[in-house]
């Protein structure tokens, strides 16, 4: 007799993580942003093609080391803000599985980089790769420098979904303006799209937001998963709930050449699974089973997650899909696991 969390939600779960529900993104291309004629005004931007090059070489020489290693050591220097916690995470699973999730691959080929024009700091790099050679989904990057002697790091991570449209940014030699999280002229200010989204993500259709946003992978599959893993849950007589919450200060902007915004923002989760009276409620996959390690199961089971979610926010005096925003691309890990 199965005493623990129950057969049925067990299995509903298992079914939901393992078919790649948490935007596996795997063969997804998205579309690269187009680069606009070279008539800007705007005076040329201090990074290069090149030095941009060399900077994502070296942060991805880090990557690569501390992958070979299997350790987050020495990571900070070329990692941080939400991709150092989702790095460390997706390292010490593989730690306890043997292999690294191959959704952690970045390539190293790129096919388009957006280079503030802007003199002061902090400073962000926008860096679309290649496909990986699984073609798996690009990545949208994100370097940020916060001051002239510190080193760029890799802030943030996307993957591209699935024919997402991008805006176009000026050529990298005449460099696009940064934008900031109260941009004005548009359809909201990043700030604010950024805690419409994550209400969304909350209340799906049910957010009173639902209409000033395009439907996109993301939430496509957390709703699959959300009504797969409720079946089971129901069948054992537990409950389940996903809670999205914005840090303060956790977004990146770039202006584009059509008066949008493409942000790049950082929106934390947490999902609570209660079984049902009597059962236990346990690691769903290998993910989790390694993030808990010997940690002692109860009835109730938390797990953290990082989001990074990319949005592009278009100028006002749109109509019709024209003035929705968009998510063109995200990352979802888990970083903890733990017993209440």
């Amino acid at each position: 007799m199965m005493t623990r969390f129950g057969r049925t939600a067990t299995k509903a779960l298992a079914i939901a993580l393992s078919a790649g529900l948490l935007v596996s993104l795997a063969a997804c291309e998205g579309q690269v942003p187009k680069v606009a004629s070279p008539d800007s005004s705007t005076h040329a931007p201090d990074l290069t093609v090149k030095q941009e090059e060399r900077i994502r070489t070296k942060i991805l020489d880090t990557l690569a080391a501390s992958d070979k290693a299997v350790s987050a050591d020495g990571l900070a220097a070329r990692v941080t803000g939400p991709e150092l916690e989702i790095r460390t995470s997706q390292l010490a699973v593989a730690k306890a599985t043997g292999s690294l999730d191959k959704l952690a691959t970045i390539p190293r080929g790129m096919t388009q980089t957006v280079i503030p024009t802007d003199d002061g700091w902090p400073r962000t790099v926008y860096t679309i790769t290649t496909t990986t050679e699984d073609q798996q989904s690009k990545r949208l990057l994100v370097f940020t420098q916060d001051s002239p002697r510190q080193n760029y790091k890799l802030w943030g991570l996307a993957r591209l979904f699935q024919g997402a449209e991008l805006p176009k940014f000026e050529v990298p030699k005449l460099g696009t303006e940064m934008g900031t999280a109260n941009d004005a002229k548009l359809v909201a200010t990043p700030a604010k799209a950024v805690e419409m989204y994550a209400d969304l993500l909350n209340k799906d259709a049910q957010s009173e937001y639902n209409a000033k946003f395009k439907d996109d992978l993301l939430r496509q599959e957390l709703r699959t998963l959300d009504q797969t893993v409720q079946q089971g849950m129901e069948a054992n007589k537990g409950t389940q709930q996903q809670t999205f919450t914005v840090p303060k200060d956790q977004l990146k902007v770039m202006r584009s050449t059509d008066g949008g915004d493409l942000v790049v923002a950082r929106i934390d989760s947490v999902w609570t699974r209660q079984a049902g009276e009597g059962r236990e409620s346990l690691p769903a996959n290998n993910n989790e089973k390694a993030l808990f390690g010997n940690g002692k199961a109860t009835s109730t089971m938390k797990v953290t997650y990082v989001n990074v979610i990319a949005l592009y926010i278009p100028p006002a005096g749109g109509s019709g899909d024209a003035a929705k925003i968009t998510a063109v691309g995200a990352e979802r890990y888990a970083v903890k696991v733990e017993a209440l």
